[in-house]
């Protein structure tokens, strides 16, 4: 039977992070920002399970919580096309949606962790459905701001949507090869907030300088998954 890796709703409730006890023998110490970055990750992560301890007893199950999450943000890109309408109330209700679409994303996981519902085609499922939700905000951000005849941004935007598919892509494909590949600085929970703070502040111009900083974060991001990598295979055939 093949192992699958212990990521996303295959982490047992008491490794959120799925790093046991040979990770932090073999890893080393990390960086401040990555402890940073751990520690909102896990109280995310301890928060949502504690939110998620009424949904083990109905029916509702994590399947259907990424389903609901997926469609707010199907949703949410729908509302900022009507933008031309009234900016501060369209882009306002996009984050709002958006934001609650992403937050689903973190109860699926905790109600699969919570429940004993862990499966592997659902954590494929809640991998999949996040690009889906980004690629939905991202592509009706750039034809927003096509029509606002803003070609460079829309260069920005696209190059955004393929650094954030390549940095989940990244490390998916270290993981498959046993290694990790959760380091840098630009993962979903950051594209996230970076999303949300351009859709409140899109009313003042910010919004295509949102998304410069969420495509600069993505490709630093692939760039500092790929050395990670180099670095653990080369740790490795140096130990042989």
């Amino acid at each position: 039977m093949q192992l699958l890796p212990l990521v996303g709703r295959n982490r047992p409730p008491g490794d959120p992070q799925g790093a046991g006890d040979e990770g932090a023998a073999t890893v080393p110490p990390v960086t401040r920002a990555a402890a940073i970055k751990h520690g909102y990750t896990a109280g995310a992560r301890g928060l949502a399970s504690r939110y998620v301890t009424g949904l083990t007893r109905t029916r509702i199950t994590p399947n259907a919580l990424t389903a609901t999450g997926v469609s707010l943000c199907a949703a949410a890109s729908i509302l900022v096309l009507f933008e031309g309408r009234n900016e501060l109330l369209f882009y306002w209700l996009a984050a709002v949606v958006f934001v609650a679409g992403s937050l689903l994303d973190i109860l699926d996981g905790a109600l699969a962790r919570a429940g004993g519902k862990t499966t592997p085609f659902g954590a494929y499922l809640d991998s999949t459905t996040d690009r889906v939700s980004e690629g939905f905000m991202l592509t009706a951000i750039a034809y927003v701001l096509a029509t606002h005849h803003r070609p460079v941004f829309v260069a920005v935007a696209t190059a955004g949507v393929a650094g954030s598919f390549l940095v989940s892509y990244t490390r998916a494909k270290a993981e498959a090869l046993g290694l990790r590949g959760d380091v840098g600085i630009g993962s979903r929970a950051e594209r996230v907030v970076v999303i949300t703070a351009g859709l409140v502040l899109a009313p003042w111009g910010v919004l295509p300088w949102a998304l410069a900083l969420l495509a600069l974060t993505a490709w630093v991001t692939v760039g500092q998954r790929v050395l990670h990598v180099r670095k653990q295979l080369m740790e490795a055939s140096h130990g042989e």
